[in-house]
């Protein structure tokens, strides 16, 4: 693999893309105990009749399907003096072999840790791929990516990019060697991206002058003011009370993660949904809080409620890159002995939200925070990601539905891994690879066994739910 020679095209250079309010957010609040990726590991099963592939080639067959995904060989660029959030540009030296890299062992555990232990480099694209032959004659991928790059759905949809809905896919024009005739866009001048914030601070004020005229033009439109008035306070006090209680899952943290696995048939959670009447992500939330329960009782704890901060994503149609999700505010109730009733709890609590219009009412906040000052905007990201808001992150990802595969070789497993900011020790991610519910918990190194710990608790509280859903 040939490293990209560092030229680019001068003329017709486009305004570079900005980060939106909330990926700057996840931008502003990273640090070096607490890195703002999100990622996931697969194992692959060796293709029947034939060898893996080997490293080189996996490389190659990625390298030759980057074009799909601009934005991979893009890098961050600060603005001058800070006048504005920072801009995606095109990474003249990139080079596929910084990105997908090999793992010198076989061991899936330790690879998993080690490469989600480590922050990535903000001077060149915010993305890695790790590649290792495993023991047992399986591949194990574990890929990362910042959070300002992708949210926890498109981290899949990366996946997705690089597998095939066949083991012996149709290779697409163009998808070989791609990278040799890459050319990246020159880098804009300081002067450049200067005169291009002050222009979209303009922009923003005039916005913001223009909403008096709307209603102006359209005074029905105040009717609906209320109501929207009433959605955003509504998300307020669900974010700010009750305030989340100290919890072994919070504190200062290590850099040093770890990731607890646990694997069902997602039929398993269908049924639970069904008889219960419920949703699949209220099936999660509910197993859930029955493993933390499960956790502070053999701590000897006390069982008091525990907050979650749950990610719902509120991203249109035809939408594809940067983050379009809000936070709903959950207290899961810890306190609740019968599954059951901990199932419906959880159900009837989001189920009203949901009806009061509180994922609209956090989308206006967040949409209104992009008028604010950046310097307000990064004081808001502290305190919606403090431990004082939620004990834990719990994000349902949803995944594909059939059978994939890289270069022949069949997904058999992939877990989430949702990113823990300063504070917080644990998070729970499930996604869903074709009929395989995976789930992930992610801890800081000091809280692996707890996080194993989790693990068993939501294989056992899925089994309680399961057995009284078949015994009714």
């Amino acid at each position: 693999m040939t490293r990209a020679r560092p030229r680019t095209v001068e003329p017709g250079v486009p305004t570079p893309a900005r980060l939106s309010a909330l990926d700057a957010a996840f931008l502003s609040i990273e640090s070096e105990q607490a890195p703002m990726h999100v990622g996931w590991a697969a194992l692959f099963e060796a293709p029947a009749g034939g060898p893996p592939p080997s490293f080189d080639a996996i490389r190659e067959h990625i390298a030759g399907r980057l074009h799909r995904a601009p934005r991979y060989r893009q890098r961050l660029e600060h603005v001058p003096l800070g006048l504005d959030d920072p801009v995606w540009v095109d990474d003249a030296r990139f080079d596929v072999a910084d990105h997908v890299l090999r793992c010198e062992h076989g061991d899936f555990d330790r690879l998993v840790d080690e490469v989600m232990s480590a922050p990535l480099r903000h001077d060149r694209a915010l993305w890695e791929l790790w590649i290792a032959d495993l023991d047992d004659g399986r591949i194990g991928v574990v890929g990362k990516a910042h959070h300002c790059l992708v949210d926890g759905l498109a981290a899949v949809e990366l996946m997705a990019l690089l597998l095939d809905p066949s083991p012996d896919p149709a290779s697409a024009a163009g998808d070989h060697g791609d990278t040799g005739g890459w050319l990246p866009r020159a880098l804009p001048s300081a002067a450049t991206l200067v005169g291009d914030a002050v222009a979209n601070q303009v922009d923003k004020a005039a916005a913001i002058a223009r909403v008096p005229l709307g209603w102006l033009r359209d005074p029905l439109s105040l009717l609906d003011v209320p109501g929207q008035a009433w959605r955003m306070g509504l998300a307020l006090a669900h974010t700010a009370q009750p305030l989340a209680r100290p919890s072994r899952l919070n504190g200062e943290m290590p850099a040093a993660r770890h990731l607890a696995r646990v694997s069902r048939p997602f039929e398993d959670l269908r049924i639970i949904k069904r008889h219960f009447g419920t949703t699949v992500n209220d099936v999660l939330l509910s197993v859930s809080a029955g493993a933390l329960r499960g956790l502070l009782e053999e701590r000897a704890e006390p069982l008091e409620d525990v907050k979650a901060m749950v990610p719902v994503s509120v991203q249109a149609p035809g939408e594809n890159w940067g983050n379009r999700i809000v936070f709903m505010f959950l207290a899961l109730p810890l306190g609740e002995a019968n599954p059951v009733w901990r199932l419906r709890d959880i159900h009837v609590a989001m189920r009203e939200r949901k009806r009061e219009g509180e994922p609209e009412g956090l989308d206006m906040l967040f949409d209104a925070m992009r008028y604010a000052p950046r310097r307000a905007r990064r004081l808001v990201s502290k305190v919606l990601s403090s431990s004082r808001l939620s004990n834990l992150t719990i994000s349902n990802i949803p995944g594909p539905s059939v059978a994939l595969y890289l270069m022949g070789c069949e997904v058999q497993e992939a877990w989430p891994i949702v990113p823990l900011t300063d504070g917080h020790g644990i998070s729970i991610g499930m996604t869903t690879i074709h009929e395989q519910a995976c789930f992930g918990v992610y801890a800081q190194v000091e809280l692996a066994a707890d996080a194993e710990r989790i693990a068993r608790g939501i294989d056992e509280a899925i089994d309680e739910l399961l057995e009284l859903a078949k015994d009714a």
